[in-house]
């Protein structure tokens, strides 16, 4: 995933930043926040009308962009995405599943994981068919060495789009992949990250009407989030200080003991289980993720489940909020070459056709299809922002699908850098 990953692209050591503080930077980000929710609040005909058709969690995402894609900050300098990603995010996913409704998740069936494996496949068989049609159209740029380079970069990718980061540097070690290659690469991985990931926050915006149209079955959904907005209702109350304060101690409580065990169960797996480590179950992100979400649903069995009632979703879906606008720093569209452009349009063109037709064809509701392809392309960090933007309630459900692109990552990459070596041949 691009945005696990600091980007490592060439820059004009000359230019200077408007913004260079992250104090500076942060402020800057809550401000744009700040604005979207108070035009979406508020009741003057364009901006009802505007925000009809595109949702606040885009433009929250989208308009920090604008300060890395017009020079303004250097995302790579920058430590922001860092705290939002293992502070926040942890902190999120613990407050996100206080209230988690385990039995209606499993009741949700298989066609969630249908959905996940078929978002895998189009990546994989989306590689050859970008590496074909773009050498058909750029011959040039495939010429002598280049289609070795091209291919060899295109293995990262594909670790990218289907684990995460550490997937993404296995398939350059062990593809030999140059850091020129690399870099490019990385940078279509943010691009098109970020494009499809918006595309997927727009689909999430009219899921009722696609579902309705493709008459897909969305009883279970619906299920979890009336659950989740009963239970909101039963136990809500006046906020009070040792409500928050018992919510950030929980919250970043078992953040910090998810950090703790991480960091020593990531570099123990890698010493000594070494068949683990072959995907990338040494990463001490991975396991951040996983343990933070498992100390969440451990406590949605205690007392802890009733801070629901005083909000502990709207705070988790605040860190996730401050999240998607670092992840928007991500973006340069400046940054990547036209041909190589082509290429990752085609791939992930080939992943959302193939995700379209299998949920036409088992019915699927638009969140399986979303949150089936982010937890590919997007990972951990994504993956549960698109799930919430269809409900707070779902964001566990990203996580899990997430998690299983870790174990799979690897090896599918392999096989999709064994097929892009056999045509490159």
């Amino acid at each position: 995933m691009a945005v696990e990953l600091v980007q490592t692209s060439m820059k004009d050591e000359t230019h200077q930043y408007l913004i260079q503080s992250d104090a500076v930077l942060f402020g800057v980000l809550a401000t744009i926040l700040g604005l979207v929710f108070y035009t979406k609040q508020s009741q003057h005909p364009f901006w009802v009308k505007f925000y009809t058709f595109v949702p606040a969690l885009l433009m929250c995402y989208l308009l920090p962009s604008f300060l890395t894609t017009f020079g303004l900050v250097d995302p790579d300098a920058s430590n922001l995405y860092y705290m939002a990603s293992r502070y926040l995010l942890p902190a999120a996913l613990v407050l996100l599943t206080l209230s988690i409704d385990l039995k209606g998740i499993i009741r949700l069936g298989p066609k969630a994981g249908i959905m996940f494996f078929t978002g895998t496949l189009g990546i994989v068989i989306g590689a050859p068919i970008a590496f074909l049609a773009t050498r058909a159209l750029y011959p040039d740029a495939f010429a002598a060495s280049g289609a070795e380079e091209i291919w060899r970069g295109m293995t990262t990718l594909a670790g990218s789009w289907i684990g995460g980061g550490a997937n993404q540097a296995a398939m350059k070690e062990v593809w030999e992949v140059s850091d020129a290659a690399f870099t490019q690469m990385v940078a279509i991985d943010v691009v098109w990250t970020n494009i499809w990931m918006a595309i997927l926050l727009l689909m999430a915006a009219r899921a009722a009407k696609i579902d309705a149209r493709t008459g897909a079955d969305v009883e279970a959904i619906e299920r979890i989030k009336l659950k989740m907005e009963t239970f909101q209702k039963e136990h809500s109350k006046a906020v009070t200080l040792p409500d928050l304060v018992f919510m950030a101690a929980i919250a970043f409580g078992l953040t910090g003991l998810s950090h703790a065990i991480a960091n020593w169960l990531g570099p123990a797996i890698k010493d000594h289980l070494p068949l683990l480590a072959e995907f990338n179950l040494d990463s001490t992100f991975f396991w951040l993720v996983i343990l933070a979400t498992i100390g969440g649903v451990v406590m949605s069995f205690t007392r802890a489940k009733r801070l629901e009632g005083v909000g502990a979703s709207g705070v988790g879906s605040l860190f996730v909020y401050m999240l998607v606008a670092t992840i928007g720093l991500k973006m340069d569209v400046t940054q990547i070459k036209p041909f190589l452009f082509v290429i990752g349009g085609i791939w992930i063109a080939t992943h959302a056709i193939l995700l379209l037709v299998v949920g036409k064809l088992i019915k699927a509701p638009v969140f399986f299809l979303a949150v089936g392809s982010q937890a590919n392309v997007g990972g951990a960090a994504s993956a549960p922002v698109v799930a919430s933007a269809f409900h707070s309630a779902l964001a566990p459900v990203g996580v899990l699908l997430a998690v299983l692109g870790y174990v799979v990552g690897t090896s599918a990459a392999m096989l999709t850098g064994i097929i892009l070596q056999s045509l490159a041949g």
